[in-house]
């Protein structure tokens, strides 16, 4: 663990094995703003508007991964982290811990583990009840990737009729979901959102994401992240587990772990994994290519 400056804040963390980084601002936070190949393009949107700024009471989207609580409200989940955060090392990586939020009760915790070889991150994130009551939620891990990317989610495994008479799963649509968009790739095994700098509205989808992966495409580099999915857990939004957003300015791979009570003094611990990979091309977003060369991959990360 090194200790940086980054994009005006005085106070970062930087880990690398050589092949991979990360960087953590201890001035706001908890956020990675990096990850990326050394040397190689960061796979997250930075918003170059609010880098370097502290303090103050406005939301800021600084960008990078966070994590938020879920279900979203305006007021709980838009909690701004503008404060210093405390950062220290532990075994193969750092913990990142921000003040408690006043109006909350919850100190949210972040806590990165990087492999000592390969693109192979642990991510565990904390929301822990600072409060005198049972608090009733759910942590909301949040990547915001750079722009130009297509983002790509499996679908359940498919069958047959009239053998498979019941539905299986969901997708969660908001009001400005708009299928039509031609964003939206629907194939048979996969679901794919790209992202498109020139696009006027908003799109989401959200989905018990059985599987427990996602994937995006970018500037010929693959970024993957894997996490949990608990059958007999209840999870936020309609029962979604992962949910994609997109604008014009990023797109966010969003994960979700179950609903539940957090007592005071407890914790609710939420956990991804990463991994990176170059040279990476999808000649189409048809399902055999999608099998080809992303779930080769996939069955690659660490878990």
């Amino acid at each position: 663990m090194e200790k940086i400056a980054y994009q005006g804040w005085p106070n970062c963390y930087r880990l690398s094995n050589g092949a991979v980084e990360l960087i953590v601002t201890a001035d706001v936070g908890p956020r990675i703003m990096r990850y990326g190949f050394v040397g190689g393009e960061n796979m997250f949107r930075e918003t170059a508007e609010h880098l370097g700024k502290t303090g103050g009471e406005d939301y800021r989207s600084y960008g990078g991964h966070r994590l938020w609580i879920a279900p979203e409200h305006r007021t709980r989940t838009y909690q701004h982290d503008n404060s210093p955060v405390a950062v220290e090392a532990v075994p193969g990586g750092l913990r990142a811990l921000q003040p408690t939020e006043r109006l909350t009760g919850i100190q949210k915790e972040i806590e990165i583990h990087l492999a000592p070889q390969g693109s192979s991150v642990r991510i565990v994130h904390r929301l822990h009840n600072r409060g005198v009551w049972d608090i009733e939620t759910a942590p909301w891990a949040l990547s915001v990737m750079a722009p130009g990317g297509t983002a790509i989610a499996p679908l359940p495994p498919r069958g047959t009729h009239p053998e498979d008479l019941l539905p299986t799963s969901t997708l969660v649509l908001w009001t400005y979901s708009d299928l039509s968009d031609p964003r939206w790739h629907f194939g048979k095994r996969y679901i794919s959102l790209r992202q498109d700098p020139n696009a006027t509205v908003p799109q989401k989808m959200g989905m018990p994401m059985l599987d427990g992966w996602a994937a995006y495409l970018n500037h010929g580099q693959l970024f993957i992240k894997k996490f949990a999915y608990q059958d007999a857990a209840s999870y936020p939004d309609m029962g979604s587990s992962f949910e994609f957003f997109t604008n014009a300015k990023m797109l966010e791979m969003e994960s979700l772990g179950p609903l539940g009570k957090i007592a005071p003094g407890a914790c609710l611990e939420h956990e991804e994994r990463w991994s990176l990979f170059r040279d990476v091309k999808l000649d189409s977003l048809a399902d055999d290519e999608i099998d080809r060369v992303v779930l080769a991959r996939v069955s690659e990360v660490q878990v």
